[in-house]
């Protein structure tokens, strides 16, 4: 049975200790319902963006965002990168359903993402088979093989012994995170597919963490920081070519990028609650969507008065938006100042 080769480290502990903080500060923001869908959606486009920069696609993020948020033909660029970017997205809708029937991951999830991956992209003999043939790269400045995947015909006893540790006491007792990263760099290793490996590898270790409660309301998206950081990247996984070799170096660096990329969400998130205070105050907070929008506008510009949200919600009555606003008013949300004509609601 697989068995990884690591140590913890005082980085790794380090790192690990941030990420649990931000996810506390991300999982506990208040005013959920509307900056979910603002943050997730974003993530989405983010991910799908920059998994598949990293294996060469030469969308924009500007692109990728158009393909997946209005038309896909306003995009020019041939049908297979586009069609990478589509299937990744494919991807995440994906893993984030694994929850409602699974407890952790397995090979038949592997070769699902797989497929999806590599949807339209490559012959239907490739996406339900493992490779058959050799696999190797180069380094491009000096044409020395730099990496030499295990043969073919090893290629499934791997794989078994891989999700036979995943489901043992030691894999189930591996902290999430690095057991996540440990995914990722094994599936790597064995690249038991003749394409989309990289791809398949980042999303297993991604549904890993979704599955341990790591989802982190889906608003990180770890693939961007090794798409901004890739030297770093390729020369960390790269120190894992032989099962005997270290993951050190490797877990730390992923310790690290889902440290960065949480905190900066944290960020955002601080950001989007202005009022630290209300934050403390009030928790999480159940709006409707004409709420949602009410709070928005009042995050974009201070306050909002009586002709604002008329002009916001033409169709809707007078009395109907004062009941939303009566209610955030009851919740703590915000307060009315002045009177009459000269009214105004602010965060409070």
């Amino acid at each position: 049975m697989f068995e990884p080769r690591y140590q913890i480290t005082n980085k790794m502990l380090k790192g690990i200790a941030s990420i649990e903080a931000a996810r506390e500060i991300i999982e506990n923001s208040p005013l959920v319902p509307y900056w979910e869908r603002q943050f997730r959606e974003d993530a989405v486009v983010r991910t799908a963006h920059h998994t598949t920069a990293l294996e060469g696609n030469p969308l924009s993020l500007s692109e990728a965002r158009e393909v997946l948020t209005n038309d896909e033909h306003t995009v020019k660029a041939r049908g297979s990168e586009i069609q990478e970017v589509i299937n990744y997205r494919n991807v995440i809708d994906y893993i984030g359903t694994l929850h409602t029937t699974s407890k952790h991951i397995t090979e038949e999830h592997m070769n699902r993402i797989h497929s999806h991956v590599v949807e339209r992209i490559v012959p239907d003999d490739e996406v339900k088979s493992y490779r058959s043939a050799w696999y190797g790269t180069k380094n491009s400045t000096t044409g020395e093989i730099s990496f030499i995947a295990p043969p073919p015909e090893d290629v499934p006893s791997l794989v078994e012994s891989f999700f036979s540790w995943i489901a043992s006491e030691d894999g189930i007792e591996t902290h999430p995170i690095l057991r996540a990263g440990i995914i990722m760099a094994e599936i790597m290793r064995i690249h038991p597919y003749t394409e989309g490996n990289g791809r398949t590898a980042r999303a297993l270790g991604t549904a890993s963490l979704y599955l341990d409660k790591y989802d982190i309301k889906r608003f990180f998206s770890l693939d961007e920081y090794y798409d901004q950081n890739a030297p770093e990247y390729y020369v960390a996984i790269q120190t894992y070519r032989n099962v005997e070799d270290s993951l050190n170096t490797w877990l730390e660096f992923f310790v690290q990028g889902l440290d960065i990329e949480l905190c900066r969400v944290k960020g955002r998130v601080l950001e989007m609650s202005k009022d630290h205070r209300l934050r403390q105050e009030i928790g999480q907070v159940s709006l409707n969507d004409r709420q949602e929008e009410i709070l928005k506008f009042i995050e974009d510009n201070g306050a909002i008065k009586n002709q604002d949200w008329r002009d916001l919600f033409p169709s809707i009555s007078d009395d109907t938006v004062l009941r939303d606003m009566k209610d955030l008013i009851d919740k703590g949300v915000i307060k009315k100042t002045g009177k009459t004509k000269a009214a105004q609601y602010i965060m409070r």
